[in-house]
């Protein structure tokens, strides 16, 4: 082997070890990896309120003008003095026409009551609350990574994939074109 042979050998090496390292620096930008640990979604539960309306059938007794049932009482004690003064002749008279009148006012004052209590209407009410839908509002990612031997810990917006791109020391957050 003659010297030329061997400096251009030793040049060719050279040369093509140069490349190779140039174009692996091209092909790297300079650009590293993150190793990707552990993702853990990020979220928050939301409470929407809603109103929440139905209606609501009652059945009530009418409102009455008589509430103590003074009509049917005296009209009673009117029909009962009256058949009671029918009955007998001198104090047996009084004595029928009073116990008529008191027995009549307490049966009248009983059937005025038993009509006001079936005198009955129905009313329908709109009864409203308030109801809370529930559901998640995801906040984003926090990732733990590992990067030149050191973890660190991140929110991100996204979901990572296995790495995230790191460029001149810096993680690079960029979402995944979708």
């Amino acid at each position: 082997m003659n010297k030329s042979m061997v400096a251009g050998i030793a040049v060719g090496v050279a040369l093509a070890a140069g490349g190779g390292a140039i174009a692996a620096y091209n092909l790297n930008d300079g650009q590293d990896y993150a190793k990707v640990l552990d993702v853990q979604a990020v979220t928050k539960d939301i409470s929407t309120p809603r109103q929440v309306c139905q209606d609501v059938t009652t059945t009530v007794r009418k409102p009455v003008q008589d509430e103590n049932r003074v009509a049917g009482s005296v009209i009673g004690a009117v029909v009962g003095g009256v058949l009671g003064h029918q009955i007998g002749d001198g104090n047996g008279r009084k004595l029928a026409t009073v116990a008529g009148a008191a027995a009549g006012g307490y049966a009248g004052n009983q059937v005025q009551k038993n009509m006001q209590d079936g005198d009955l209407t129905t009313r329908t009410d709109r009864k409203c609350h308030t109801a809370y839908d529930r559901s998640q509002k995801l906040l984003g990612y926090d990732v733990t990574y590992e990067l030149d031997g050191k973890q660190g810990k991140v929110r991100m917006a996204h979901r990572p994939d296995d790495t995230i791109p790191v460029q001149n020391g810096q993680l690079q957050f960029e979402a995944p074109n979708s």
